[in-house]
């Protein structure tokens, strides 16, 4: 039965029963007599408490659906709402379900798009400032320590200091050129970058510390490219915003052929404050290798950012590399 139909049958079981007490031994005066007002009072609140009460019933399965609508959330794929109630209701879940799916799957596919396209920014950008700004500061370099050798005495101490800032812009230069493209990475694999990772951001206030596992399966370049973009973005967030002192990055492998990546600071941790672009995009790059990621508080305070990358990821990679040997 449609659901207009139940519920036209529902009002109508109450009109009904209504008409049925009217043509009746209940009887109205005029003026209307005290009991036959408390009669008529009672009536009608029966009436409403039963017409309320069918209602709710008839109308849960939406409410219910509603409230899955609302919690819905595009970085957090794989909610769907439970398929009941009557027909209408249940080929309308059926609908929404496959519309997220659809909708889940664009957003992944338009996300990967766009991280591609950042991440090759990324690469030009770091390769101009290599080639362009750090040749050029290099060459600033070398004209002013020839000039130093060449300057009289008090003019040779300003240039010794030209030449010091000349030359702490260049290194921020490469540390930044770095951080847009790790080569390290391409280069030496995973464990090399997060070792380097850690040291790089290990300065007098901060103490970063790897531990990575003895055995840790193989990932393919996408997924080694997610999990050092999160460790780089988590660290980011310790030592900016966090006021962590001591970080802990963890890499190892699960029993179940999984690979986990964690990050553990002893700072503020993340309080009441939405999540910001920083984590929405280490969400959107966990999605592009179907991994799952945690944002939590850590068991002595602190922040934990837990990612696991599934077993199907670190199975293509050795079969891909098995077949490469």
């Amino acid at each position: 039965m449609s659901l207009y139909w139940r519920i036209f049958l529902l009002n109508a079981a109450v009109l009904v029963t209504a008409v049925l007490l009217l043509l009746g031994p209940v009887t109205v005066s005029t003026p209307v007599l005290f009991g036959e007002a408390v009669v008529l009072l009672a009536g009608l609140a029966a009436m409403l408490i039963a017409n309320a009460a069918l209602l709710r019933i008839g109308l849960a399965p939406l409410g219910r659906l509603t409230r899955a609508m609302s919690a819905v959330d595009l970085l957090r794929p794989g909610g769907r709402a439970r398929v009941e109630g009557p027909a209408e209701v249940a080929e309308l879940t059926t609908s929404f379900n496959a519309m997220l799916g659809r909708l889940e799957a664009e957003r992944a596919g338009s996300s990967a798009r766009a991280l591609s396209a950042q991440e090759a920014e990324r690469r030009r950008i770091a390769q101009e400032l290599h080639d362009e700004v750090g040749q050029t500061l290099t060459a600033v370099l070398l004209q002013l320590k020839h000039a130093a050798d060449r300057a009289p005495a008090p003019l040779r101490e300003e240039l010794r200091q030209v030449q010091e800032t000349t030359r702490t812009s260049l290194d921020e230069i490469r540390r930044i050129a770095r951080r847009l493209r790790p080569g390290v990475l391409e280069e030496l694999g995973l464990h090399s970058a997060v070792r380097a990772l850690t040291a790089e951001f290990t300065s007098g206030s901060l103490t970063v510390r790897h531990v990575i596992g003895p055995h840790v399966p193989p990932l393919d370049e996408a997924a080694e490219l997610v999990v050092y973009r999160v460790a780089q973005e988590a660290l980011t967030n310790a030592a900016r915003h966090a006021g962590a002192s001591e970080v802990e990055v963890h890499l190892s492998g699960r029993p179940d052929g999984a690979v986990r990546l964690l990050v553990r600071d002893n700072g503020r941790g993340i309080g009441p404050a939405g999540e910001g672009a920083g984590i929405q995009g280490m969400r959107e790059r966990a999605l592009l290798i179907g991994a799952d990621l945690a944002i939590g508080s850590g068991p002595q305070g602190g922040t934990d950012v837990r990612l696991d990358v599934p077993a199907a990821t670190t199975a293509a990679a050795a079969a891909t590399t098995e077949g490469t040997n």
